[in-house]
């Protein structure tokens, strides 16, 4: 019994943090069906996947935003053990299950004006169970009620202990090309 209280307690805490976070929802924008895709460019491969489904909020009022996307969810790869490989053995999906970036603008931003901005979104990019403090360059464009996110950045996979085993060195590379492209919509 105490342990479903604890869990109900906790359901309650977290809850209530994403209600004061976002809690005015005239400026609240969302996305359930970003795109997200990485390149891994090694001497003896190259390896390619893609997922539609990152989902993120932004809260256009402190500019705070929170993006993630399940790692079962990429498809693509040069075969189908690959993604097995990908999942089971490098990024571990079960115990692991999504890749996360929460933080906030760094750019004053005048989310009524359209136009299109460089920004630079900082935060804690967390993937593989670990966390790391990452400021990544973005283009954002406004236009009426739609604000359009894109980027390209690096994963260097040892920051996150994601080992790559000898045998297969030469197949993936330790740097990872990430590309993001969304469009967040009133909520």
């Amino acid at each position: 019994m105490n342990i479903n209280k604890n869990i109900a307690l906790g359901f309650l805490i977290f809850g209530a943090i994403i209600f004061l976070s976002f809690s005015d929802s005239k400026n609240l924008f969302n996305t359930k069906n970003g795109k997200i895709n990485f390149v891994s460019e090694a001497p003896l491969e190259i390896i390619k996947a893609s997922s539609g489904k990152m989902a993120g909020i932004l809260n256009t009022e402190n500019k705070s935003f929170v993006f993630k996307v399940s790692m079962k969810s990429f498809n693509g790869f040069n075969s189908p053990l690959q993604k097995i490989h990908f999942n089971e053995n490098y990024i571990e999906s079960d115990k692991y299950p999504d890749a996360k970036f929460k933080g906030k603008i760094i750019e004053d931003i005048n989310f009524n004006k359209d136009g299109t901005y460089k920004i630079r979104a900082k935060g804690k990019f967390s993937i593989h169970g670990i966390e790391q403090a990452k400021t990544i360059r973005c283009k954002m464009t406004i236009k009426g009620k739609e604000i359009k996110i894109s980027s390209t950045f690096k994963v260097n996979l040892e920051d996150y202990d994601i080992k790559i085993p000898t045998i297969v060195n030469q197949k993936l590379a330790e740097i990872i090309t990430v590309k993001i492209k969304t469009s967040l919509k009133p909520r």
